[in-house]
Order: C-alpha cells, then structure tokens, then sequence
C-alpha cells in the first residue's frame, strides 16, 4: 500500500490539536483527498479561531475514555496527533476512569524522554483499537522535498555548518535530546532542549545583542533533523513563516530541515 492510500477511505480521520497551524494544514490535506476529518482540540493549546471551521469536540490531557466514545460514535478508527504540546506534568492530566484504568502504564512513559513517553502513549491507543497514523501517511505534501526551498542555496561555508550540525543531532539524538541546532563557522552556538526552536533562536537574537555571539550578521544556519531513533508518528520537526522570521531576527543565514 502507499502511504497516502493506506489511510484513505477509512472513515473519517480524527486529528489531536495541539498549539500551531499545522493541524489545520493537514486536515486541509485530508479534505482535499475528499476524506472526513473530527478535529480533536485539546484545551489550552489548540486555537479556538482556527478550530471553528472543522468538525471537533474539545478534550483535556487525560480525556482518553471519553476521546475513545467520541470516536466510536463516529466510527473513526484512525488518528494523527499534531502540533505544539509542551510535556505536561502528571498533576497537569485529567483523569477519567478510562485513563485511571491506564495510569500504571502513562506513569511508566512518563519515566523516560519525550520518545519514550510518546510511543508509550500509541501503545495504549493501539490497545483500544485506535491507530496511530504519521503525517506523512495522510498529508505527503507538508514533507520538505529535497532541495532549496527559496530563491538561495547555502553556500560552502553554510553548507559545512549543515553538515556539523548533522553529526551533533545525530550523536545527542541517541539522549532523547532536542531536535535543532545552530551552527556558525563551525561553532555550535545553540542546541535545543525543554525551551523550544522559537526559544532558542530568541536567546540566539539575545546573545548577539549582548556580544556573546560575535560572528557576522547573515552567517550561520538552523538546522532540524529527526531523532535516530524516533517513533515518525509523533512529533517531526517542522519549520513555517514563524521559523523563518526568527532566524532573521536571530541574524542567521538561513534554515534546513532534513528532506521527508
């Protein structure tokens, strides 16, 4: 099966909101393939704005029983988790009886980084006949195609803080770590951890105010990759206009993010 097709024609798509516009993109994507989608915004993140043009029933960290009624009232059996959600802490989570009848298990996820606890939770849905789908098995056209984007290609010396900052997410990608860096001339300036790319490219801006980053305006790169090892359901690095205006801001050359 491709991988588009694999998920069409199923019944409709349920989508899981978090904070951003990339899950409206991809429930555009789904309509477009004349594919129902239940839109599922979970409260405090998703946009109350953006939401109200979809078909959707608001849920909370920990709903997963009645999350599971809505969908079975839909007869929808497959869903895409999308968008900014910050690692709640345990005290954070609603708990209906469904979920209580789980927590020995989410308190085991939550023992570990954010892969950890992410395929810990597609576990529990896969046990209650839910299936987990990635975005790129619905929405193929949000991946980053190879290739320059824009109207400028990194040069040699962009091209060779690309490469480092490869081999740097590469290596602490096997610690759960972060999924962006930025390098200049070779030095790595920053490495995204619990802050966020948009937080990080701020202190990035901050740093160069200060003078603690003294390299030239309009040199060094963003950089987004994958983890090694990371469940590609669940959160890929992404980049839009908010990227892009953060790395001007931050006096960067530019962005990559990793094809696919």
């Amino acid at each position: 099966m491709t991988s588009a097709g694999a998920a069409a024609g199923e019944g409709p798509l349920a989508i899981i909101c978090g904070a951003g516009s990339l899950p409206y993109a991809v429930a555009d994507a789904v309509q477009a393939r004349s594919r129902r989608v239940l839109m599922f915004p979970l409260n405090g993140w998703a946009d109350p704005a953006a939401v109200a043009r979809y078909p959707h029933q608001w849920i909370a960290l920990g709903q997963f029983g009645r999350f599971c009624r809505l969908m079975n009232a839909q007869n929808c059996r497959d869903v895409v988790w999308i968008g900014g959600l910050v690692r709640p802490a345990l005290t954070q989570i609603r708990l209906d009886l469904a979920t209580l009848r789980a927590l020995p298990r989410i308190v085991r996820a939550f023992r570990g980084g954010d892969d950890h606890l992410l395929t810990g939770i597609a576990a529990i849905f896969a046990d209650a006949g839910i299936r987990l789908l990635a975005v790129q098995e619905v929405a193929p056209e949000l991946l980053a195609p190879p290739g320059a984007l824009g109207r400028h290609s990194p040069d040699t010396r962009a091209r060779a803080d690309i490469d480092r900052a490869l081999a740097l997410l590469s290596t602490i990608g096997r610690f759960d770590i972060g999924q962006a860096a930025v390098v200049a001339d070779g030095h790595v300036l920053a490495v995204e951890a619990a802050e966020g790319t948009d937080l990080m490219l701020a202190r990035i801006a901050e740093l160069r105010r200060i003078g603690r980053v003294r390299s030239p305006v309009a040199t060094g790169v963003l950089i987004k990759a994958p983890k090694p090892t990371q469940d590609r359901r669940f959160d890929l690095p992404t980049i839009g206009p908010a990227t892009v205006a953060a790395v001007a801001d931050a006096g960067l050359a530019g962005v990559a993010v990793c094809a696919g």
